[in-house]
Parts: C-alpha cells; sequence; structure tokens
C-alpha cells in the first residue's frame, strides 16, 4: 500500500508546473548585468543579505558543534 501511494505522488508530481518556458535567445548568453543585484548593491540592501547569510550559517555551525559535543559524551558514557 506504502508503495503504491508513493508512486502516485510521484506521477501527480510530475504534472506539476512550477512556470512557463520561455524561450532562450542569444541576447541571454550574452548578457553579462545581473540588475537585481546591481540594485541592491546601490541600495546597501545587499550587504544585509550577506549579514544574514551568515547568520544563519554561523547558527547552523554552532548546532553541529553542540550537537557533537553531546554525542560525544554520550558515546564515552556508553564506552564505561
Amino acid at each position: 500500500m506504502k508503495k503504491w501511494l508513493i508512486v502516485l505522488f510521484l506521477l501527480i508530481s510530475l504534472q506539476g508546473i512550477a512556470q512557463e518556458k520561455i524561450a532562450i535567445t542569444e541576447d541571454d548568453y550574452q548578457n553579462s548585468r545581473v540588475e537585481m543585484a546591481d540594485v541592491m548593491r546601490s541600495e546597501g540592501k545587499i550587504y544585509v543579505l550577506v549579514g544574514i547569510i551568515g547568520i544563519v550559517f554561523a547558527g547552523i555551525l554552532v548546532y553541529v558543534i553542540a550537537t557533537d559535543k553531546k554525542v560525544g559524551k554520550l558515546e564515552k558514557l556508553l564506552e564505561d
């Protein structure tokens, strides 16, 4: 039953359309400007974005280190 449910969900997900297809032209390959980044940089918002990304990664790093220490303590208790 579980396998059939998974197959059903996979078939349904194949029918989903995330966005319309847009034809890629030669101009798209020659375009080296990223307008969103230029606007964010000119308004100073890019630094806020970089700061938030740094905070998120630092939080993940602290969580992984704390979890590693807890696992290490549990391993020592199991050895004794």
